[in-house]
Formats: structure tokens, C-alpha cells, sequence
């Protein structure tokens, strides 16, 4: 379906970022036009990043005027931007045409420069170590939305600087599927120049039968679980979510995901004091790694008192960091790949888990 936004004027306008190429073809061809107008639409939006109608050079001039004058082009507008001192760490924060704010972040690193994306107007999973989940929710961002998060922080950043893509912002990407989908469709044409789909993550908290279904769309994006723990018990405690969709469960689809795609799993793990980080966790883990391609990602607590939070979010403690020192080099021992995602950006609340826009809170939605 078409994505509409109405103008002052009350002339309806149809919204071109975010739809497919096959949605664009489609609607030049019941426009009257040329089906290939679609084609040149989508090579200005997705690999020149052309930022208005008036960019695109290939169009004739009375389509252009057409264009302006019936159809939207951008779906967010660039707020403010904040870099970190110690880091580089950039972070976007984007208002949507109804007034939220998404953030986004560039994390520059020696080989790579990735991009953090947001799929959601906060989160409705309420995850205890992270900002973002504390916040409360808003709405699903429509697929425009998320890809102009990597459109737009692209240009201002500088075209082709971007390299890599993690679904790990604001919101749990596949409780918007149909519209992360749409996006990886997108990234993955030929047309979209710069981000293949092995360039691409995308981050669940854990939606088993969304997992599976990812696996079934025969796009081979890499898929990243966010773990943290290998006991039900502790999972429910930290992320009320496996309350409705199991461990077992969530670690079957992973299984189903990594053989049906051909990819190895990547598993997040926010090492939390005297939570997560004993030596039955430790031993739990490395048989888990042991039964399926994998990597694991070691991700230090960062600190999320900017949201002044409550409960058990207040108590966390972040591991000592000798204690993950050894649970680093037990991992490895055992022959488990280890990556220790060193904390960046948390200068400007931009480090992992600390995404998070203040609103008033509005109700949850059902997982």
C-alpha cells in the first residue's frame, strides 16, 4: 500500500520514500507514465540520495513540476546532531511529521563506519538495561522513515562513508516487520548503491515465529539475538518479552534462521553484576555456542540514569571488568568467537542501550 501524507492545501500526496521498486513502477504506470519512470525514481531516491525533486536530472521537467505538486519526497527532518569528544560517536535525533523524535547513530571504527537505526517511536518491550524501553512507545516508523535515517544522516555525513547498517535503535524491528522488511527489499536492489544485505544486522529482543519468517523471505540479512542471559528465570526478570516467547523458542528459530540462510548467528550479551555474569551463565553460554554457528558480542552496561529509572533498572551495575576479562577469555578458550564492543558515545547518551527521547508515556503495545 502506498504511504500518504496530507499537505496544508489538503491536496493528498502520495509519499515516494519507502516504497519498493516495484510499488514505484507501479505507480508511474497507473499515473499515465512510463513504467521505467519508476526505475529512474528509485536509482535517485536510493543510490543518489537526491533529497528533493528538483535534484532529479533524468526526470522531465513537467514530471518534476508533477511530482512536487502530488507526491512527498522526505519523511523526516534533521533536528540536531551531537558528536561525542572522546569517540566520534554522531548522534542524529529526526522529528517525524507528527512531532517525535527518533535518534539514529554513526559509530566510526578503523575498518568500518556503521550506522544504528531506529524502527520505532520508543519501545514497547521495557527491557531493564536499556534507555530506550523505559521511555515508553509511540508509534511503528513507516518504512520511508527508517530508510531516511540512513538516506539522510548519509548526506550530511558524506555519500559512501556509510558502511555497514544495525537495526539496534530505538524500538524492536520485527514488531514492525512489514516495514523492516520492506526496507532490506530495498537495500537489497542493485539499484541501491552503497549497503548490500550482508552489510546489513538486524537486532531482536526475540520474536520467534518473526524470526522464522525473516528466515523464509529469502533475504540473507544478518540476524543478531540479544540474549543477555541463558535462563528463563533471569530473562524474565530483564526482559519481560520472554515471558511470552520462550528461550527455547527464541534459540529454535536462530537455529532454523542460521541453517535456512546460510549465516552465523550473533548473540548480544550486556554483562550485568551477579546477574548474568556467573560461572553457571558462563558454562550455559559456551554449550549454547557449541551447538550452532555463532559469534558473541560482549556489550558493557551502560549507564541509563538520564531516564531516572525505578526498580530493578535502578539496581543494575554494570559486570567488574575483570570479571568480564575472564568470561572474555574463557569464550575464547573454548574456541567461541568474541567480539567486546567497547562503550562509545555514552558522552552524549549515544552508547548502546542509551537511545532515548523524553515524551509522555502512552500505553503498551501487545508484543
Amino acid at each position: 500500500m502506498i504511504e500518504q501524507t496530507s499537505t496544508e492545501e489538503s491536496v493528498t500526496r502520495t509519499l515516494l520514500k519507502g516504497l519498493t521498486l516495484k510499488e514505484l513502477k507501479d505507480f508511474f504506470t497507473a499515473a499515465g507514465e512510463k513504467r521505467f519512470r519508476g526505475d529512474q525514481v528509485f536509482e535517485w531516491i536510493y543510490g543518489h540520495m537526491a533529497q528533493s525533486f528538483d535534484e532529479m536530472s533524468t526526470i522531465p521537467n513537467y514530471l518534476r513540476k508533477k511530482l512536487n505538486l502530488y507526491c512527498e519526497l522526505n519523511t523526516l527532518t534533521l533536528v540536531s546532531t551531537e558528536i561525542s569528544k572522546r569517540t566520534g560517536t554522531k548522534k542524529y535525533l529526526f522529528k517525524t511529521h507528527d512531532d517525535l523524535i527518533v535518534e539514529s547513530v554513526i559509530i566510526p571504527e578503523v575498518k568500518r563506519t556503521t550506522l544504528c537505526i531506529s524502527t520505532q517511536v520508543g519501545c514497547p518491550l521495557d527491557c531493564q538495561f536499556c534507555a530506550t524501553g523505559l521511555m515508553g512507545y509511540k508509534r511503528n516508523l513507516s518504512s520511508g522513515e527508517i530508510l531516511d535515517q540512513f538516506l539522510m544522516a548519509s548526506v550530511e555525513y558524506g555519500k559512501n562513508k556509510i558502511s555497514n547498517i544495525v537495526y539496534m535503535g530505538m524500538g524492536e524491528p520485527l514488531l514492525n516487520y512489514t516495514n523492516t522488511l520492506k526496507t532490506l527489499q530495498i537495500f537489497a536492489e542493485q539499484k541501491t548503491k552503497d549497503i548490500s544485505l550482508r552489510r546489513l544486522t538486524v537486532s531482536t529482543a526475540g520474536i520467534a515465529p518473526k524470526i522464522i519468517e525473516l528466515a523464509d523471505s529469502g533475504l540473507k540479512v544478518k540476524l543478531a539475538l540479544s540474549l543477555h542471559s541463558m535462563f528463563d528465570e533471569t530473562r524474565n526478570k530483564i526482559m519481560p518479552i520472554n515471558k511470552k516467547y520462550s528461550l527455547a523458542e527464541n534459540l529454535e528459530a536462530v537455529r532454523y534462521y542460521a541453517k535456512q540462510t546460510d549465516t552465523r548467528i550473533t548473540f548480544e550479551y550486556v554483562m550485568l553484576k551477579d546477574i548474568n555474569d556467573r560461572t553457571d551463565d558462563l558454562n550455559a553460554l559456551i554449550k549454547l555456542c557449541k551447538s550452532l554457528p555463532c559469534k558473541i558480542n560482549v556489550i558493557p552496561f551502560n549507564s541509563i540514569s538520564h531516564m531516572a529509572p525505578t526498580g530493578l533498572a535502578h539496581e543494575l551495575q554494570p559486570s567488574q571488568k575483570f570479571r568480564v576479562d575472564e568470561f572474555v577469555k574463557t569464550l575464547r578458550d573454548n574456541d567461541i568467537v568474541v567480539m567486546v564492543r567497547y562503550t562509545q558515545g555514552d558522552d552524549i547518551a549515544a552508547a548502546c542501550g542509551q537511545l532515548a527521547y523524553k515524551f509522555e508515556k502512552n500505553s503498551k503495545v501487545d508484543a
